[in-house]
């Protein structure tokens, strides 16, 4: 070896040593943080004032930190990373308003955390998930609002060993002033319910009717402009509603269906050329017309309800005309047959079909008298005037539902107020009132738990209301943009629920109902 090579090796060897002095178990030695800007910082301890964010160049071996009367209002995510020897975190006194969820990620060793006499409201679900180790959180002094989203916290509050002081809920008013350690999980009613827009179909519609047959789903449609019955059906594969079939009619209002010892009927109402019945002919896959309704009985039909009665198949059709008679056929089984003319010259507009006191009774509505209630005879056959609904004039339409066992009507009207009214076992009484001008449909809803009233109307939004089982009534709940609704209808098909909304002047329009759980919501 040469005196070059020698002398290589001594220039050469300082270099060695200084590279040593900042390599690691990585290659490289990472060279230990400063203390930030604002803060003072001791070999365990911090203190960060008057700074505007949460510095993120601390000394690892950091195991108390303090933050106080400082500006910032936020804790962004992983704001403490890279500090595994971590015990004490104070962030008091400040003006914090929201924090990460993922804020405090990485803090396994934390022992005591304090959030005190900031601005906080609520907390993102499962912030302190990952913190085992804790054994105290202070989060008094904020404002905090005990609604859905801080259940979870409820949840967490008695599971976890760490103690939390007293902390009192400024809201909601319902909570306001009581202590969230009082709280249990229960305490939330966090289940919610919408309709989300989910399909809209290029053509108007004046009804809407949804109905089973040989095991699947369809919905028709009727078209008065167009002059169809238009039947479309679901793809269980492209998940969203077909064309399936068509009846070719005039100036149609109702293309009401009917199940009858799985066959299946159609009633299509039209205001000129008379009213027909069709029957689906399976093995040709297509409707056949097998009957006319008599022309001098139903002139102007305006609505159409079938029912059973002692297992015998009827269905009514309410006629609007100043000549005709609303009518109630039965089914003799080739055909259906008048069976009973309930009056003359009253201009009906609706009939609705329901059970008051374990009997059958229909209330018809019409331009020129209240609505009137009949109820069936048994020894009769047939059904009989029984009484009115007293102070309700120009009513267009009635709508019945239940909630728990106990009867309502849903009253349409176009110019006054529309009405929610309880049966109290002798008499409709009225229960609520809402503004509806220009409504023409007034429609209850029941979608499992839920009960809903749609009122529509042809100069605003359309509202939905939702029960409120506390109350006793309705409470706002949701609006709806369609153009001029005329009625509604709810599809149950793979574990999904449509709500199906006709549209005189625009789109008709098909809603999805789902469910929110709004404990699970973050921010």
């Amino acid at each position: 070896m040469g005196l070059s090579d020698r002398g290589w090796r001594g220039r050469t060897l300082p270099f060695l040593v200084i590279a040593v002095s900042v390599i690691s178990a990585d290659g490289l030695r990472v060279r230990q943080p400063r203390c930030p800007f604002g803060c003072t910082c001791t070999k365990d301890n911090a203190l960060c004032e008057n700074v505007r964010s949460v510095p993120h160049t601390f000394p690892p071996d950091v195991v108390s930190l303090l933050f106080t009367g400082n500006s910032f209002d936020f804790i962004d995510e992983d704001a403490f990373m890279g500090l595994p020897h971590l015990e004490y975190l104070f962030i008091e006194n400040n003006k914090i308003a929201s924090i990460s969820p993922n804020a405090f990620r990485g803090l396994k060793g934390l022992l005591h955390l304090s959030l005190a006499y900031n601005n906080l409201e609520t907390l993102p679900r499962d912030v302190f998930s990952g913190m085992e180790a804790l054994t105290k959180v202070d989060l008094r002094g904020n404002n905090l609002i005990c609604d859905c989203k801080l259940k979870w916290l409820v949840e967490w509050m008695h599971h976890t060993n760490a103690t939390l002081d007293e902390i009192y809920c400024s809201g909601p008013p319902s909570y306001q002033g009581k202590r969230l350690n009082d709280l249990l999980p229960h305490s939330f009613d966090c289940i919610t319910s919408e309709f989300a827009s989910y399909q809209s179909l290029k053509f108007e519609s004046i009804s809407v009717e949804a109905f089973t047959f040989g095991m699947d789903q369809y919905v028709v449609f009727a078209q008065p402009f167009a002059g169809t019955c238009n039947f479309l059906e679901w793809d269980h594969v492209e998940m969203t509603f077909r064309t399936y079939d068509t009846i070719e009619s005039t100036s149609t209002v109702v293309c009401k269906p009917m199940v009858i010892d799985n066959h299946l009927f159609v009633i299509v109402a039209q205001l000129f050329g008379g009213s027909h019945i069709y029957k689906r002919d399976v093995s040709a896959n297509k409707f056949i017309k097998i009957q006319d309704i008599d022309i001098l009985k139903i002139r102007k039909p305006n609505d159409i309800e079938t029912f059973m009665i002692e297992g015998e198949s009827y269905f009514v059709i309410a006629d609007s005309s100043k000549a005709g008679s609303t009518t109630v056929y039965k089914w003799n089984g080739n055909g259906f047959y008048s069976h009973q003319s309930l009056h003359h010259w009253y201009r009906d507009t609706d009939v609705e079909y329901l059970v008051i006191s374990n009997k059958a009774h229909l209330i018809l509505s019409s331009s020129s008298q209240r609505p009137v209630i009949y109820q069936w005879n048994r020894s009769q056959n047939q059904f009989e005037r029984r009484t009115d609904i007293p102070d309700m004039e120009d009513v267009f339409s009635v709508k019945h539902f239940h909630v728990k066992g106990e009867l309502f009507i849903c009253l349409t009207r176009f110019i006054g107020d529309s009405k929610v009214m309880r049966w109290d076992g002798a008499m409709f009484k009225e229960l609520q009132t809402f503004p509806s001008r220009g409504s023409m449909v007034f429609q209850p809803v029941s979608i499992g738990k839920w009960q809903y009233a749609i009122l529509g109307s042809d100069y605003s939004l359309t509202q939905v209301y939702q029960w409120d089982a506390k109350k006793g009534q309705f409470v706002p709940s949701q609006e709806l943009n369609i153009q001029a609704p005329r009625s509604f209808s709810v599809l149950f098909v793979d574990s999904r629920v449509f709500l199906l909304a006709s549209s005189f002047k625009g789109k008709t329009q098909i809603y999805e109902h789902l469910i929110i759980d709004l404990s699970n919501s973050t921010f």
